[in-house]
């Protein structure tokens, strides 16, 4: 079998690789729930490639994330569930409902009338579903209902607590201003430092939770993605502890041979440079 751009030939090499006989015993063993950390992980390494600037990782990442919808797809076909062309038709036709100001009459809005429109659409589709669902005899308790519904357990926590505030926000549930939530904000570092001393980790848990979700608020407000953010936050940590790393290793050291004063000022050295560089 041969590499190829047709779509079709990943989905054969897909049904090879699942053949009950023939195929590899480690995918055959696969299911849904089996391969879900690989497919958040491979929708993870799209972003690092994006982050990075690295077009032929992209491309390599993009097509192992294509893998994975290709492998859901292919499990649920043996299951006689749906295809990978289900899949394809599903997506086209929801692009085609929720953009009617391109394929439809509702043409000429701006960007904030075109959200608007998304939403209404949205909950006309998530009322047909639930419509759907009760008049197919699946109980309402069984899925999550009400405001904040629809909302992934599975998403990274920073992503879930913004969704979460948006919709949220969308009933009126919200702060009118900025200022407000910096001062929750500093209200919930106040709550963290009262709880320090007791030294209880259910406490402080439960206390650096809110103080985490505050921020996540506060980015929101600010139109600031926290993942983003934090990502970017991460990749800075990285890049200054590495410029400490080698400015030690020039004196044949290591940071546990250091004390914490000449880090800290080789940090604000490589903090410096960083600043000069823009």
């Amino acid at each position: 079998m041969r590499p190829s751009r047709d779509l079709h030939r990943l989905i054969e090499i897909m049904a090879a690789l699942r053949d009950p006989e023939r195929g590899c015993p480690w995918d055959v063993e696969q299911t849904f729930a089996s391969i879900i950390p690989y497919t958040i992980e491979e929708a993870y390494e799209v972003a690092d490639a994006i982050e990075r600037g690295d077009v032929d990782d992209l491309r390599e990442e993009l097509g192992d994330l294509l893998l994975q919808v290709v492998f859901h797809a292919r499990m649920a076909e043996e299951a006689g569930q749906f295809d990978f062309g289900g899949v394809v038709e599903a997506i086209t036709a929801k692009m085609i409902r929720r953009h009617p100001h391109v394929f439809g009459d509702a043409r000429g809005l701006d960007t904030e009338a075109v959200k608007t429109l998304w939403t209404r659409i949205k909950a006309d589709e998530k009322r047909a579903r639930a419509e759907t669902r009760q008049s197919a005899g699946v109980r309402a308790e069984a899925r999550p209902s009400g405001a904040l519904s629809g909302v992934p357990l599975s998403l990274p926590a920073l992503s879930r607590a913004l969704k979460l505030q948006e919709k949220a926000g969308r009933v009126g549930f919200d702060w009118d201003d900025v200022r407000g939530v910096v001062a929750k904000l500093r209200e919930e570092v106040a709550e963290v430092e009262a709880e320090i001393g007791d030294r209880s980790a259910d406490k402080l848990t439960d206390e650096v939770g809110d103080l985490l979700f505050a921020a996540v608020n506060l980015a929101r407000h600010l139109n600031v993605d926290p993942e983003a953010a934090l990502r970017a936050a991460n990749a800075k940590f990285e890049r200054r502890f590495a410029h400490v790393e080698r400015r030690l290793a020039e004196s044949g050291r290591q940071p546990e041979g250091a004390d914490l004063d000449e880090m800290e000022a080789l940090w604000l050295e490589a903090k410096g440079r960083e600043r000069r560089a823009r």
